[in-house]
């Protein structure tokens, strides 16, 4: 797993941490990114307990804003707090799984596919370097990396549409997902691949080619509900 931690403090600083979305800014909440990134990517498993020391010596940084963290998680509903051991992953079931990609399905789909005719080409190729990002992390098997570069690359693809509750709404259903299946696609050398479709997408839209992004998108969804459920094997 790659530390969340992306350099070491110095002088008793914080370190730098990744930062999803482009707006979260305080350490305290650039550390709940990272801590949703591993939920995301089934690094830190459902049902399982985790104290907040041993979640700060894991990712290398202090127990405090973990801590603090994993109770902003909390109210999201993302983890359980265990009273004196820490915090329990929350389950998800394969029915909020389906409800969460229907959802996906009725906002993304068409607010993407409209971006064909309004997107500017300057927005859509700022978006590249994210999504050769996601590229390098699959290649790489760094599944955190995955995870917050696919989330600033989604997020940010929605946000042209100007629409920042639409972008919220979104971002709320992705943090309450689970990509248990990245490890089995990894293990199998297949994540490179899901990956390409990001730039298949950003290629499809400078193209203005509205059947080609709607394509994309649909498959790129129904990808990612296999990865939600691990139904791998067939994909």
């Amino acid at each position: 797993m790659r530390d969340m931690a992306q350099q070491p403090a110095r002088d008793g600083a914080a370190p730098a941490l990744p930062r999803l979305g482009g707006r979260r800014s305080s350490y305290r909440e650039r550390v709940a990114d990272a801590l949703r990134a591993a939920l995301i990517a089934g690094e830190l498993r459902p049902g399982e307990v985790y104290s907040a020391p041993s979640l700060a010596a894991r990712f290398g940084v202090s127990a405090t804003p973990v801590r603090e963290a994993m109770l902003d998680l909390a109210k999201e509903g993302l983890v359980d707090a265990v009273p004196n051991k820490g915090f329990r992953v929350t389950a998800v079931s394969d029915r909020q799984l389906d409800e969460y990609t229907h959802v996906r399905a009725l906002i993304e789909v068409p607010t993407v596919v409209a971006l064909t005719g309004t997107a500017d080409r300057a927005s859509l190729e700022a978006l590249r370097p994210a999504a050769r990002e996601i590229v390098t992390a699959a290649a790489a098997g760094d599944l955190i990396a995955y995870v917050e570069a696919d989330t600033r690359f989604h997020l940010g693809l929605l946000a042209l549409a100007g629409n920042a509750h639409l972008v919220e709404v979104v971002a709320d259903l992705r943090g309450r997902s689970r990509l248990y299946g990245l490890t089995a696609l990894v293990e199998a050398g297949r994540l490179p691949a899901s990956a390409e479709e990001h730039l298949e997408l950003l290629d499809a839209l400078l193209a203005r080619d509205e059947k080609a992004v709607r394509e994309v998108m649909a498959r790129h969804l129904g990808h990612v509900r296999g990865l939600w459920a691990d139904r791998t094997k067939d994909r």
